[in-house]
């Protein structure tokens, strides 16, 4: 049995085991779930972009090589949301790609990022969802080419490309480096759009966020310190509170997007863990061709 399989099959039948209303499950706290949120920019892919879109209803368009994902209804409505999910039924969905019916999620939704928050962080997160004000709006079916509609294909790219399981830290860096880790590769899941993918989709595990095409084909930046060795501690930080770089150009609409909802909420303590574990990274040069 490969490694993934049995991470697989441990987490699988840990997760059946949990009952949702059992003593095993704590419960999660609200306003650290809140927080969490933001670091994930949760509201980004869940609201649509629209002025006066109603937050976390869905809708939110992402065009992608194999065509075009939308943001799911993530608000408690019974119907429309997730309102008749259980803790387990997040936590699977998060940790594994799984839907409550047992269908895959198609990989637009990071869970290949998600997959390594850690359980506490799960749980505040999903007791924070339910806070959410419920807003009945249908979530939008995904516009996919004839072949990239069937989920079932998505158990192969799972079983190549994705391996569960929560963040563990390094023994040999510092706390902070892996604060700064846990929450690049974790809640931030920057990797999603700065590192390159293959023709599959799925990204390029030697050129962690090394930049690149994001999965909307648009370029995104190198942000391992062959680019970031430019810029002082401080200019980081400026630049991911306000989106104002030394130059005083400003990001993009994405990326200013990411600024205000997620870093730009960062603890000071937590944005320079981000930084120290950027700075942390190996050099790889800008992608080519």
């Amino acid at each position: 049995m490969t490694r993934t399989r049995k991470i697989l099959f441990i987490g699988v039948i840990s997760i059946l085991l949990w009952s949702p209303k059992g003593s095993a499950l704590a419960d999660g706290d609200t306003k650290r779930g809140e927080y969490l949120v933001k670091v994930a920019n949760c509201i980004g892919c869940h609201t649509e972009d629209r002025e006066g879109a109603a937050s976390y209803a869905g809708g939110r368009a992402l065009k992608t090589p194999f065509g075009t994902f939308y943001g799911p209804n993530i608000t408690p409505d019974r119907i429309a949301g997730i309102g008749n999910w259980s803790e387990v039924d997040f936590i699977r969905a998060m940790r594994f790609g799984v839907r409550p019916d047992g269908a895959t999620y198609f990989p637009a939704f990071p869970y290949p990022s998600y997959t390594k928050i850690t359980d506490n962080d799960l749980r505040d997160i999903w007791s924070y969802l339910r806070t959410i004000v419920p807003v009945s709006l249908a979530s939008k079916p995904h516009e996919l080419g004839f072949f990239f509609q069937w989920r079932f294909m998505v158990r192969i790219w799972k079983w190549l490309f994705f391996t569960p399981g929560p963040f563990v830290n390094d023994p040999g860096h510092s706390p902070i480096i892996n604060r700064g880790a846990y929450l690049v590769q974790a809640l931030g899941h920057c990797g999603e759009c700065h590192t390159p993918r293959n023709f599959l989709g799925a990204p390029k595990s030697n050129r962690y966020l090394a930049g690149g095409n994001g999965p909307d084909g648009k370029k995104v930046p190198n942000i391992t310190p062959t680019r970031l060795k430019k810029w002082s501690n401080q200019e980081l930080k400026y630049y991911l509170t306000t989106g104002i770089m030394p130059d005083g150009d400003v990001a993009n609409k994405t990326m200013g997007e990411v600024i205000q909802n997620a870093t730009g909420q960062l603890t000071p303590d937590d944005l320079s863990a981000l930084i120290s574990y950027l700075r942390s990274l190996s050099l790889l040069e800008n992608e080519t061709g």
